[in-house]
């Protein structure tokens, strides 16, 4: 795939001191830039005709670019590009196909793409760009509330269109940070239903360590900036008075960088025409891809649950036969479990847990996590 012809290139930012990251970034239009040779790919949407409402989008990837690239680069070596913009369609529909077929073309290049700007419903593209690859893959949503409305803007009904999606190759979607006051009680009945998670702003509050087995069963994020409260990210149309902090929002982008799975990123309604001063919220937007990148690049586990790099634990229950199987990472200190749907030996699949979980196990009790995973799985 010829990448210029579906990108504008980024304006150049000038004045970089030479400790920022946006000296690390190779651009498209750089002769040396071999896409197969990059680990990242940020790629930005000026698209806003997903909305009627949040207007404004269409400047959010240039302003983050320009907060972005002053941070100051980590310890390690960066192997990223900056694709530029995607060129916009002749209709919306035309822009979300492109989307679509770049992170198509970059994940089947082992190439992870950070998707910036727009409005939420650019999480269908990302989505059916999985469709190729063959596997089930589990989705992470963060957003104050669930775009599963009957009618209106894009961005207010595509998660519908995402969940219902034929041929079905989602093994599992979850929600974290929405608000109870903005989703109907119904919607979280149906995805409780179909044995997904959804944790709410109140639940991550209580323990927020408890998001990190969420986002590691995830292959594919959306960040929505309305979970973020209004006093922290103000430039969005939806933005609310209470949701996730914005160091809240960069300890779940941290989570979602150390997650090995994790291949493909994207936040969203980021309205820069709303911004204050200082451009706040392009500086808090800017921070958390920062954090993913940082935890990218600090990925410890590698999956290979037979090896001494983790440590086995089998739980038997009293009475029973039954019994449960957990690993814990040496090197992370990352909790997994064993679950059995069928009789093949390759009728098994790894879920991510937390220690709580297994210790529920040790108590006598099946995790809800496996439950739920049971479920989904027969």
């Amino acid at each position: 795939m010829n990448l210029k012809l579906f990108f504008k290139a980024a304006e150049q930012i000038e004045g970089l001191p030479q400790s920022a990251i946006g000296n690390s970034i190779k651009q498209l239009n750089d002769e040396s830039l071999d896409i197969s040779k990059t680990d990242l790919a940020l790629v930005g949407v000026t698209d806003n005709r997903g909305t009627s409402v949040n207007v404004g989008v269409q400047g959010a990837a240039d302003a983050f670019r320009k907060k972005f690239y002053r941070l100051k680069k980590g310890s390690l070596t960066y192997r990223i590009a900056d694709l530029g913009n995607i060129q916009n369609g002749a209709d919306y529909q035309d822009t979300m196909d492109r989307l679509k077929e770049v992170c198509e073309h970059l994940m089947a290049t082992k190439v992870t793409p950070i998707i910036i700007g727009g409005t939420h419903d650019i999480a269908l593209p990302q989505y059916l760009a999985y469709e190729s690859k063959k596997d089930l893959i589990s989705v992470l949503n963060v957003d104050a509330k669930l775009d599963v409305e009957d009618e209106g803007d894009e961005n207010e009904t595509f998660l519908s269109k995402l969940i219902t999606h034929r041929p079905n190759f989602m093994f599992s979607y979850n929600h974290l940070g929405h608000q109870s006051y903005l989703v109907e009680a119904g919607a979280l009945s149906a995805l409780d239903k179909l044995y997904f998670e959804a944790l709410r702003l109140g639940e991550l509050r209580e323990n927020f360590h408890n998001a990190e087995p969420v986002v590691r069963m995830a292959n594919m994020l959306s960040f929505d900036i309305s979970a973020i409260r209004n006093a922290d990210a103000t430039a969005n149309a939806n933005a609310q008075p209470f949701g996730l902090s914005g160091e809240e929002a960069c300890q779940l982008m941290w989570y979602a960088g150390m997650n090995e799975k994790m291949s493909s990123v994207s936040i969203c309604e980021y309205n820069p025409d709303m911004d204050d001063q200082h451009f706040s919220t392009a500086s808090v937007v800017a921070t958390m891809v920062w954090y993913f990148i940082e935890g990218y690049y600090n990925r410890k586990d590698t999956g290979q649950f037979n090896s001494d790099q983790y440590t086995k634990y089998t739980v038997s229950f009293e009475g029973t036969d039954d019994t449960m199987t957990f690993y814990k990472s040496r090197l992370s200190e990352k909790w997994w479990m064993l679950v059995n749907y069928g009789d093949k030996m390759m009728d098994r699949a790894y879920i991510p847990c937390s220690y709580e979980d297994y210790t529920t196990a040790t108590h006598g009790d099946f995790p809800e996590r496996w439950i739920k995973a049971q479920g989904k799985l027969i």
